[in-house]
């Protein structure tokens, strides 16, 4: 509840609103508001019927010798927010003293013409400044107010008219981009038809090579004929004239054969020429094609880090055959700001404390939480829904950017079902990571067509009790590859390795396929109390991406973590334990260890703080280099729709909102 305002500090903010406006967040009320008072107010607003008798002479003299003052402005309500208290009737004169006081240091306004003629400010005679009204006249005072409200809301009008014309600026923008995007195309398939011309060129000169070196075989052959004729001249006198006449003949066709080969000749040049010009043009466009592929990768980026190089996605899972139905108002997801079309980014939760109860046996009072994220995902929401708002950002580990997404949330509430998928194979059930690896190889295979090649090589671990196992060992390795480690890559580097852990070479999706069966096996879990089988160890999935350019000599390389964080519990200090118990204890005492660093290091990376406590956990000792300020993060937070487990819900949502609020510097690009 807000602290009481006085009258004076009212006034003040009244005449605080009359300066000229600027273009800020507007704080005027909504269209459609009213100024409401309270029912206390309105009683204080009737005075008695004596008072009003007694005092009806002294009002005359005052209406008479002073012009009623200015309207005042009146201070919009906002929703919630409490009304001023009301004034003793003793303090009136000294309130409306300092009403007067603030109003003769205030510049004249335009006069706002009231909505009953009756109560009408009088017109201010010979340029004086109006006098104060009687604090007694509250219609008067009242007429003001709601003069100065038509003045606010005829601005706030104004205010949406401005708005809605940089909405429609936006849109032309948007119009413009996708021109843009229309001509790339266009220039691509005109590049392919160039292409086909430039190959079409080599065949015709291929052909006109063969065709110069048989007029040459037949220029060769008559020059042998004119000489074995001129040997024959001397002993054939008689056929002398037959052989001139064959001769000159002869030598005209050989004139012919050189003007031809003289135009082949002409012509290859310049279709050598051609051939030239189209390989510039080639290159001109090879060149083109690069510069507005980097300005792809830098407006690709500048989007992901308008959304922030943190974002949390709350995704709530459906209920379970067998599971008690939550009442209806339990969760609720409000519409965004854009109305029903827009997807969900809030969340609200009502929760009922029984330990308030009445004695009388009156049920509970229930208490609202609200939260606010990136993106809310209610339970109807699929996996290729949640795949369709993260696959920009698993295209920026491509581009030479660190990318990391986690899975966070209490036991049995999804999230190994959201990173991995369902069992089966079924493809609409299909978690992040398969569908993120299929999304990397094909636009890497698209990225090959302009001289890109990449590389993929896979890693899954998991950390239980602070312990680093390899997910993928099989056969005599599994169990018998000795401890596993994290370790530096070499003297001096920055890129963290495991030690005794697969790196798997993968480029296709079965292979993916392949590793996850291996891992699903391998991975620790145990029935709890709120789970039958619940991940007690934190499993990360890692992909190092290397890309390069030959022709351009360019290389990028960057890791993809997809994280699947072990289910956080609270420990119950009544429970009695026995040796299965103990040994669910110390897991849970791990998870929630490592949970609490992991928000530490996120609140020193946003806080820019010198020492960033990455060796309290091996968690966030892996994940090193995925959480710093070069990196790009998502969270998760998974909560369950039932009832019961309320309490674990609030305190993942709480969790993630802190993380929501954190904000890491500008990433860039690991190039080379």
């Amino acid at each position: 509840m807000e602290p009481q305002r006085s009258p004076l500090l009212e006034v003040r903010g009244n005449v605080e609103l009359k300066r000229p406006l600027v273009k800020a967040p507007s704080r005027l009320p909504l269209p459609g508001t009213r100024f409401k008072r309270r029912p206390d107010q309105m009683e204080d607003a009737l005075e008695p019927e004596k008072k009003r008798t007694r005092g009806l002479d002294t009002v005359t003299k005052m209406a008479t010798s002073h012009p009623r003052a200015p309207a005042l402005t009146a201070r919009p309500q906002t929703q919630g927010q409490t009304t001023a208290p009301k004034v003793p009737k003793k303090t009136g004169p000294r309130c409306s003293t300092a009403i007067a006081t603030v109003l003769k240091n205030q510049k004249p306004g335009p006069a706002v013409p009231a909505q009953k003629p009756a109560a009408a400010a009088p017109p201010l005679l010979g340029g004086k400044k109006p006098t104060k009204r009687p604090a007694w006249d509250l219609k008067g005072q009242l007429c003001d107010l709601n003069a100065q409200l038509q003045c606010f809301r005829e601005r706030t009008q104004t205010l949406n008219q401005e708005n809605q014309q940089l909405q429609d600026q936006l849109q032309e923008a948007q119009q413009q981009a996708r021109a843009l995007g229309a001509e790339c195309r266009t220039l691509e398939g005109e590049l392919a038809r160039v292409q086909a011309q430039a190959e079409q060129s080599q065949q015709e000169l291929g052909n006109l090579r063969a065709h110069v070196l048989e007029l040459e075989e037949q220029l060769g052959t008559q020059e042998g004929l004119v000489q074995e004729l001129q040997k024959e001249q001397l002993g054939l006198q008689e056929e002398r004239r037959g052989l001139a006449t064959r001769l000159e003949e002869q030598e005209r066709r050989l004139q012919a054969s050189e003007a031809a080969l003289s135009g082949s000749q002409a012509e290859v040049a310049s279709l050598r020429q051609e051939a030239a010009a189209q390989a510039a043009a080639l290159v001109e466009q090879g060149e083109r094609l690069h510069g507005l592929e980097m300005e792809r990768r830098r407006l690709h980026n500048q989007l992901q880090e308008l959304k922030g190089n943190i974002r949390v996605f709350c995704r709530v899972r459906p209920v379970l055959a067998g599971e008690p139905t939550p009442s209806p108002g339990f969760l609720l997801f409000p519409s965004g700001p854009g109305g029903p079309s827009d997807p969900p980014t809030r969340l609200s939760v009502s929760r009922s404390d029984d330990r308030r109860g009445t004695l009388s046996g009156a049920p509970a009072p229930t208490t609202r939480h609200d939260f606010s994220f990136d993106r809310v995902f209610p339970p109807g929401s699929g996996q290729d829904q949640v795949f369709e708002e993260i696959a920009m950002l698993v295209q920026s580990a491509l581009d030479g950017y660190p990318v990391c997404i986690f899975a966070y949330g209490q036991t049995g509430s999804g999230k190994t079902f959201t990173m991995e998928g369902g069992p089966g194979g079924d493809p609409q059930v299909e978690g992040l990571i398969p569908r993120a690896l299929r999304h990397l190889f094909s636009v890497a295979q698209e990225l090959g067509g302009q001289g890109w090649t990449y590389s993929f090589v896979a890693s899954y671990v998991e950390i239980y009790n602070e312990t680093v196992r390899d997910l993928l060992a099989t056969g005599t390795r599994k169990g018998q590859g000795g401890e596993c480690e994290i370790r530096r890559a070499g003297p001096g580097s920055e890129e963290l390795t495991v030690t005794n852990a697969r790196y798997v070479p993968v480029s296709c999706e079965k292979e993916v396929e392949a590793l996850l069966h291996v891992a699903r096996q391998n991975r620790a879990v145990a029935r709890t109390s709120q789970n039958e089988r619940s991940s007690r160890s934190h499993s990360v999935f890692q992909l190092q991406i290397s890309g390069e350019h030959a022709g351009r000599g360019l290389q990028c390389g960057a890791p993809l973590s997809l994280v699947d964080l072990a289910g956080s519990e609270r420990l119950d200090p009544g429970l009695a334990l026995g040796p299965g118990e103990r040994e669910r204890l110390r897991e849970t005492q791990a998870i929630n260890s490592s949970l609490s660093t992991l928000g530490l290091v996120i609140m020193a990376l946003s806080n820019k703080e010198s020492h960033v406590p990455y060796r309290n956990s091996k968690l966030t000792y892996l994940l090193q280099n995925s959480l710093g300020g070069s990196a790009k993060m998502l969270m998760f937070v998974n909560i369950s729709p039932l009832e019961e487990n309320v309490s674990e819900s609030l305190n993942s949502l709480r969790f993630a909102s802190k993380v929501n609020q954190c904000v890491i510097g500008t990433a860039q690009a690991n190039r080379k």
